[in-house]
């Protein structure tokens, strides 16, 4: 059987690829490091490390394994989380994965208020995971609801899901841009123009996806920077740095420095569904996914 402290010290290695940080980092010498690392390949049977005098680095094998046993970590501390609040004779509390969207239209955070004012004993653990990881922490039970950019298959038997929202794009561009006092603006205007990108870590094809989205409308767009969020983005367009499609819930209100504008033409939004699993183990996931799917509705009437 797989011993989970040795698994915390594979991975404390395999991500410093150095024993004598790992060990700095897990507050222990080396040496029962090095035996420990020993000690779980050989029960596997399965070597882990390629070993140098200047650095250890993970094998194939061992990469596939560090992928694996992190997922398996994450839920042994999800597990430990939830019997401790058990433990405490809490209602069992709420893991709620989510996407970034999530938060920044506001849709979790208003859901996570209404609960607090509903249950303000109610411990809730958020989890940021891809979509993939969610619906498998579903299906394993260690999350009660998940937000994410799309539904779940419809052949899995046992996830439910819901769309909460499509949140439409605008084009938001510097004030001092000329064409910021152009009302209705074609396509061929922007082409080749400076922009910033809103990149998805879960997607790798999200650059391309989204250069043939602009060149199926009509233009194609010069893209100068990358930004991890709508926030940064925006920040970015008001310093004059390039233009930017923001979903609308993040324009709400007068923001210094950017115009906005609707585009008939370009029909696109960003969307965010909740995935839960067919059987609820506990009436707080059912009140909560209540709570959730009408703050959705909300939350469409305000972006639609």
């Amino acid at each position: 059987m797989l011993d989970l402290r040795q698994l915390r010290y594979f991975v404390a290695v395999a991500e410093e690829e150095h024993v004598g940080r790992a060990a700095e980092r897990l507050h222990i010498s080396q040496s029962p490091l090095s035996r420990q690392i020993a000690q779980l390949e050989k029960s596997l049977g399965l070597t882990l490390f390629e070993r140098s005098q200047q650095r250890i680095r993970l094998t194939s094998d061992g990469r596939v394994f560090l992928t694996e046993a992190t997922a398996l970590l994450r839920h042994a501390d999800r597990l430990e989380n939830l019997g401790r609040r058990l433990g405490r004779g809490e209602e069992g509390g709420l893991c709620v994965g989510y996407v970034g969207d999530a938060m920044h239209t506001g849709l979790l955070p208003r859901a996570l208020r209404e609960l607090h004012d509903d249950r303000p004993g109610i411990h809730v653990a958020l989890y940021d995971l891809t979509a993939s990881q969610q619906f498998e922490g579903l299906r394993q039970r260690s999350l009660d609801i998940a937000l994410v950019p799309q539904a779940p298959p419809e052949t899995d038997p046992d996830l439910r899901s819901a769309l909460l929202l499509e949140d439409p794009l605008f084009l938001a561009m510097p004030t001092s841009h000329p064409l910021a006092d152009v009302r209705e603006i074609p396509p061929g205007d922007l082409d080749a123009q400076p922009w910033v990108a809103l990149e998805d870590s879960q997607d790798l094809a999200w650059r391309d996806d989204f250069v043939a989205s602009c060149a199926a409308v009509g233009f194609t767009p010069d893209i100068r920077l990358e930004a991890p969020d709508p926030l940064t983005a925006l920040g970015l367009v008001a310093s004059g740095l390039g233009m930017a499609f923001v979903q609308k819930s993040m324009l709400r209100g007068h923001i210094p420095g950017v115009t906005v504008r609707d585009l008939p033409w370009f029909q696109r939004s960003v969307r965010l569904w909740a995935a839960w699993h067919r059987i609820d183990l506990r009436p707080v996931v059912a009140s909560f996914r209540s709570t959730v799917l009408s703050t959705g509705n909300e939350e469409h009437e305000l972006t639609g």
